[in-house]
């Protein structure tokens, strides 16, 4: 990561940015309450959720189908800006994201593994266990194969990086697309597709507990190690020397963020970039420390999500475009100007 990243801003200027983005995190809920084929007045929107309106078709619409999606889709954008800040810390990249990683491809397979085979016994467990459960191996297994792969010498370069994640990732999707062509059920193309591309059409109530719990612990977690984070920042051998052991701490914070891209992905399916475009707009703003950071993060990753998954839903409407291809669009366009902005043999 380079040094010239933005200083902490103070206490004042910290609060009026988490007071803003709290404000346009509901702010966007609130639309994406209100907006969509059906359109529900916004006085009417916050009266049905504080339970205030009478029975009748908005209520249901409100409650039932889009509220579900608007709070999966903050969970999800929080998790994954997140997940994407602490990786730019861990290997000093600022290219590092778990879309470009292959983190995202490889939950993508493990949740197809579990589709195609059936683990679990019922759709139900399978929702609620064993898709979390194999999008969480396989986010990890690509990990360690990206580490593993671009590390050489003791040198972890963001080429190398930003190269093994492309071709983990290729590999891995080949292997979930093999298990398809083989399958003898034709219907897993269609149920793979939403993995593949990146949804939140598929909400329901009782696939939130499990994320948000998840969310909830990851980022507390991540917020109890913020000094470590900090510290690796200055690279493994300066963080070694300050007293952290960095490559055990590499790896436990590696298993950690699997976890949540893991459980994320397999409710969402690989919705990218996130992770990238969020963690940048957020040091402009407070700084690199990750106690201030996560926090700032985390309201803007999902504000973020529900405003996208919003176009998704009104920008082709009455069809439901996969909200992973307009987060393509727009982080693509970054990404390819963070290549051009970063100069040849700058630290990673």
């Amino acid at each position: 990561m380079s040094d010239r990243t933005p200083p902490a801003r103070g206490p004042l200027r910290y609060s009026l940015v988490l007071a803003l983005l709290v404000a346009a995190l509901l702010a966007a809920m609130v639309a994406g309450l209100a907006l969509g084929q059906v359109r529900v007045p916004p006085s009417q929107v916050l009266d049905i959720v504080t339970g205030r309106a009478e029975p009748s078709p908005f209520r249901t619409i409100v409650l039932d189908v889009r509220l579900p999606r608007v709070l999966l889709g903050a969970v999800v954008g929080a998790g994954l800006a997140v997940v994407g800040t602490v990786l730019q810390a861990l290997v000093r990249n600022p290219l590092a994201d778990p879309y470009l990683l292959g983190i995202s491809s490889g939950a993508s397979a493990g949740v197809v593994l579990v589709l195609v085979f059936g683990l679990g016994g019922g759709l139900g467990l399978a929702t609620t266990v064993t898709m979390p459960a194999g999008a969480f191996a396989g986010s990890l297994l690509a990990l360690v194969l990206v580490y593993a792969l671009a590390r050489r010498g003791g040198q972890l370069t963001g080429a190398r990086l930003v190269l093994a994640g492309v071709a983990v990732a290729y590999i891995l999707t080949a292997l979930a697309n093999l298990v398809l062509v083989t399958s003898a059920r034709r219907e897993h193309f269609q149920e793979a597709l939403y993995w593949t591309f990146g949804g939140l059409g598929s909400a329901r109530w009782d696939l939130l507990p499990l994320p948000a719990a998840v969310l909830v612990l990851g980022t507390g977690l991540l917020l109890a190690l913020a000094r470590p984070l900090d510290l690796m920042l200055v690279g493994e051998e300066g963080a070694t020397v300050l007293g952290l052991d960095a490559s055990r701490f590499r790896a436990a914070v590696f298993v950690l963020t699997s976890l949540v891209t893991g459980v994320l992905v397999a409710v969402s399916g690989a919705v990218g970039f996130i992770g990238l475009l969020v963690p940048h707009a957020a040091r402009m703003l407070v700084g690199a420390s990750h106690r201030t950071l996560l926090p700032v993060v985390a309201l803007a990753g999902a504000a973020f999500l529900v405003v996208a998954d919003l176009a998704a839903r009104t920008v082709a409407s009455p069809q439901d475009v996969p909200v992973g291809i307009l987060t393509a669009l727009t982080g693509g366009p970054f990404f390819l100007w963070l290549l051009r902005r970063r100069p040849e043999g700058a630290p990673s």
